[in-house]
């Protein structure tokens, strides 16, 4: 006699984004408020922080206006000075960057009702969000990001992740944080390339999503590359905006095979690889953007004026457009192994999202990849004319 036990549940989980600047200082009760709301009456719970060396380096003074934050604070306890790490991509690669957090997690006896915090860019926050859901199974993060890109994008959604076998993001879960603080102040230390790179994936977002914040882009172009303008505030918070309305209203932990936040993606993964990650993640999706609006224009979908105009504003942003490798036989190559490499990481069918207009994106389950050369081509001549992307 066959028997069925029928098992079905569903989990409400909110989080919240928070928008704030100089967050460790005694004015800005914001992050202890939050802790507070959450504090457990019956024992102290523990505070670990992860900190990009990046972020250290550049801000001296950020321990000390930790240490004292929480200097008089009963209900928590800090166990540690910071771990400081590697940021970037490549403590994705590092086996050792994810052991240093598991070992500091098992020392201190950080409990699945502690805190896992980590500050810096996208890199150390999917490390560290990768740490500590497979710690305990789950020990609770906050998220505290000092980037462009990981406050408006990599650092406000679901996923975690570590790399694997030159495989971007192979290993990885989808466990949301129990909270963002985006400090504006920290973005005061970034260098130019990284200031820039994280504008790509508001293009991004804006061109799948919402034509009227492409526009908006396009008009505060000169203004975003000025970190003395407040554009960039409003870019970071309209843009995390639009990744949360996706993530509600979507397919948070990616089920399916359509993934249209990751339009521009299927070969920025692979660009960073060939480039051994010497491109920065928000300048690879730049390129990936660029060749995914020229190959939407080559099957009719935009016209050529539209995709002069979206090439353009990358290129006014100061970002790339092209790289030497595509220019390669073997680069081509690699590029072409990359669209195998991005429907295996997805699962199921190739599923490509394409501009459909601008302003809303399409999901195509099919690429010509003579097209892609085209686009290659066309992104060349760009490259070198300037100004025009030009027909045959």
């Amino acid at each position: 006699m066959n028997r069925v036990l029928k098992q079905g549940f569903s989990i409400d989980y909110t989080y919240n984004i928070n928008f704030t600047e100089h967050l460790f200082t005694k004015e800005n009760t914001l992050l202890l408020d939050f802790l507070e709301a959450h504090k457990n009456s019956f024992f102290q719970q523990k505070i670990l922080f992860v900190v990009d060396d990046g972020v250290w380096r550049s801000d001296p003074s950020l321990a000390d206006r930790i240490k004292t934050y929480f200097s008089d604070v009963k209900f928590l306890h800090v166990v540690a000075e910071p771990l400081i790490l590697k940021g970037g991509e490549s403590c994705k690669n590092d086996p050792e960057a994810l052991s240093a957090i598991i070992d500091a997690i098992d020392r201190f006896g950080v409990d699945r009702h502690s805190y896992l915090i980590g500050i810096g860019g996208g890199a150390i926050l999917d490390l560290v969000g990768y740490a500590a859901a497979i710690s305990h199974r789950g020990v609770r993060h906050i998220r505290i990001p000092t980037t462009v890109l990981a406050q408006n994008d990599s650092g406000v959604g679901v996923k975690n992740s570590v790399n694997y076998k030159g495989k971007k993001n192979f290993l990885g879960t989808f466990t949301p944080p129990m909270a963002v603080f985006n400090d504006y102040h920290f973005l005061q230390s970034l260098d130019r390339r990284s200031w820039l790179s994280g504008i790509s994936e508001a293009i991004k977002v804006a061109l799948i999503k919402d034509i009227t914040f492409y526009d908006w882009i396009d008009e505060q172009a000169d203004k975003l590359s000025n970190p003395a303008e407040p554009a960039m505030k409003e870019l970071i918070f309209r843009c995390a905006d639009l990744h949360l309305e996706h993530i509600r209203n979507g397919d948070p932990f990616e089920l399916g095979s359509s993934r249209p936040l990751d339009f521009g993606h299927w070969s920025a993964h692979k660009l960073e690889q060939m480039t051994d990650f010497a491109l920065l993640h928000g300048e690879a999706v730049a390129i990936g953007i660029a060749l995914d609006v020229v190959y939407s224009y080559l099957i009719g979908n935009i016209s050529k004026e539209e995709a002069n105009r979206i090439v353009d504003l990358i290129h006014r942003l100061g970002l790339p457009i092209f790289h030497e490798l595509l220019a390669t036989e073997q680069g081509k190559e690699n590029l072409r192994k990359g669209l195998n490499e991005f429907q295996e990481h997805l699962g199921g069918r190739l599923t490509i999202v394409l501009l459909e207009k601008v302003g809303k994106g399409k999901d195509y389950h099919q690429i010509d990849f003579d097209i892609v050369l085209k686009a290659i081509d066309y992104l060349a001549v760009f490259q070198t004319d300037n100004n025009l992307i030009h027909e045959d």
